[in-house]
């Protein structure tokens, strides 16, 4: 049974009903005209109580407020209708086939040949169905047929039997094609499991069968991690079998009491069986889920290649509340990528408070497509000093003041403009701004060495990035003050195209723009694309300076990265420092700048240039004295 069929089905149970009543009428009409009447008013009144039953399951298909034992025992009601309605026909075909001299034996013949084409056309969804009901249909002309006792008796009886074969034939011929083009459209081609079409629309129909039954399930959504890295560096046919063998260990491991997908890509949905208690359910979803997390982090042996792979599961209940299925699949896929934020290989289960940073995160996303036009958006400078504390530059960063939420940091917006895509218009926006300023600070005659500027990753691979910098160069900076330029990238850039990244920072080098490597020390840095990274300037992350106070492995880091520093001759500069120990321990380890609050914290270009000034006079009243 599946569900094509039982949709397919149920459909024609009117149609049979009609094709059976109506001629029923004509059949006692012919019947009275000939003086036997009685055996067909009789069968007449079978038929009326088996279309009336018809009609009963016809209403009685509420998918969505049954389980798969009610929609199993459904069918089987389904089936034994058809079987007996097409028995009646046989059966009026017996009861007229010797009425010879009223002739009404030609109309039972005739009626039978038709019910068995009827037959063979509505009944193909379902193999069990027209195989016993063409040898119900047919069966009984062949007998007829070969007890005539005359040569053509025997002619028709094999020509009968020729018949029977041919619409058997056409049936099954028909019934493999929906088969296929059903399993096709329900199923994925790569691992055989069912399809994102298939999972939605069982999802719906579950949905409302739980909210109707006052029962509960649960959806975990798979995503494997780093599951791209096998793709690039093994070849997508190796890929392939790892989802193949992935699919494999989730069928086995769940056996027949789940629903299994691949909604594409490397992810995977698993749909329980359905409970009578929320407690339960959610117990038994997260227990399943981490020995699940367990198997698949089995070694895989795929064309002689030792594999190790890890998952992120996102897990959602399903429960009274009517919604749809797209609702609870967003809500695992949210849980799913809690799990990846969290570090990957691991579970998270959706619940409220999840729920109500992802609406907020949400809200965000709409409020910062319009902060740009609303003139929310603000940029601030922090003082970057030298080891004699006087300013040599500044780092630009961002502000967003929203009228509903206040302040919102950099860190909570600036990911989700990457997102987004947005990063691109705000991160011009930033250079442009930034650009301004510098070019008002010169007019002024406040002189900086270095002027830096934070650059997304998606930002930096921008198709126009390149024609937009070298724009707003051309636009604001004289040749002078382009050369204090450092664009900042962090370290993840390093896990993108090497040779398109040098490529791309040496194009602006060669118009006077430098690089600094932000937070070194904390991602995908080695020694080896340091050498062949394009950079002027690392800056030393501020997690550790903050705990040189604390921890001696972070004072050894830093020396470390300070001692490179100087083998690459790069400038350095260290974030986030906030005592006087600590710029002492970074200025005697050899940093040369330092910015964080110790000096200054961010600030407006009025109060910047303010304390530009304050500190020249500070510097000068030093010197002089």
């Amino acid at each position: 049974m599946n569900r094509y069929s039982t949709y397919t089905l149920k459909k024609h149970i009117p149609l049979m009903t009609a094709l059976s009543l109506l001629p029923g009428l004509a059949y006692i009409g012919l019947a009275w005209l000939h003086g036997i009447v009685m055996p067909a008013l009789g069968w007449y009144g079978l038929m009326l109580l088996v279309s009336l039953w018809g009609w009963f399951l016809y209403k009685g298909y509420k998918p969505e407020q049954m389980n798969t034992a009610d929609l199993k025992s459904w069918y089987t009601r389904l089936m034994v209708f058809f079987y007996i309605i097409f028995a009646l026909w046989s059966l009026i075909f017996i009861l007229y086939a010797n009425e010879t001299e009223s002739k009404m034996h030609y109309i039972a013949i005739f009626t039978q040949l038709g019910a068995a084409v009827v037959a063979s056309a509505i009944l193909i969804a379902d193999k069990r169905l027209f195989l016993p009901v063409l040898a119900i249909l047919m069966l009984p002309l062949v007998v007829y047929f070969s007890l005539i006792g005359e040569w053509y008796g025997y002619v028709l009886a094999i020509f009968s039997m020729i018949l029977w074969g041919v619409l058997f034939y056409a049936s099954d011929n028909s019934y493999q094609m929906l088969q296929k083009n059903y399993y096709q459209a329900q199923h994925d081609a790569l691992t055989g499991l069912f399809n994102r079409r298939y999972f939605v629309d069982y999802m719906d129909q579950l949905i409302k069968r739980v909210h109707y039954s006052n029962k509960f399930a649960y959806i975990l959504l798979i995503d494997l991690d780093y599951f791209k890295t096998i793709n690039d560096t093994l070849g997508h046919e190796i890929g392939d079998k790892v989802l193949i063998e992935v699919a494999s260990r989730i069928k086995e491991f769940c056996g027949s009491n789940h629903v299994i997908s691949r909604l594409g890509g490397d992810e995977f949905t698993i749909v329980s069986e359905e409970f009578e208690y929320r407690e339960h359910c959610r117990e038994i979803s997260y227990t399943f889920a981490q020995k699940l997390l367990q198997r698949l982090k089995e070694p895989y042996l795929i064309d002689r290649h030792h594999l190790y792979l890890s998952a992120s599961i996102g897990v959602n209940g399903i429960g009274r509340t009517s919604s749809e299925a797209r609702h609870f699949i967003k809500e695992a896929d949210i849980a799913m990528y809690e799990a990846k934020a969290q570090g990957r290989d691991g579970i998270i289960v959706f619940n409220e408070a999840l729920a109500k940073r992802v609406e907020y995160h949400l809200e965000l996303e709409r409020k910062l497509y319009f902060a740009l036009e609303h003139n929310e958006i603000d940029l601030r400078y922090q003082p970057q000093m030298n080891q004699d504390r006087q300013l040599v530059g500044c780092e630009v960063l961002v502000r967003w003041k929203n009228d509903k939420f206040g302040f919102i940091p950099p860190s909570e917006f600036i990911g989700i403009a990457e997102k987004t895509g947005l990063i691109i218009e705000l991160g011009q926006y930033i250079i442009e701004e930034a650009f301004k300023t510098l070019k008002r600070w010169e007019e002024q005659g406040i002189v900086l060495e270095q002027f830096s500027v934070n650059l997304s990753v998606r930002q930096f691979f921008h198709v126009d990035f390149l024609g937009q910098v070298e724009a707003l160069v051309e636009k604001y900076l004289t040749e002078d003050t382009r050369k204090k330029v450092i664009f900042e990238v962090t370290e993840t850039i390093m896990i993108e195209d090497m040779y398109k990244i040098i490529a791309i920072m040496n194009k602006l080098r060669r118009i006077g723009i430098a690089f600094s490597m932000d937070d070194f020390g904390t991602g995908y840095s080695s020694l080896s694309s340091l050498r062949q990274m394009p950079i002027e300037e690392l800056k030393i992350d501020r997690s550790f300076v903050n705990h040189i106070n604390k921890y001696e492995s972070d004072r050894l880091m830093i020396s470390t990265i300070l001692a490179m520093a100087k083998i690459f001759n790069l400038t350095t500069v260290a974030e986030g420092v906030e005592s006087e120990e600590q710029f002492k321990f970074l200025k005697s380890k050899g940093c040369e700048v330092f910015q964080g609050f110790y000096f200054s914290k961010a600030l407006e270009q009025k109060a910047f240039e303010t304390f530009y000034l304050n500190n020249r006079e500070q510097h000068h009243f030093e010197i002089g004295e």
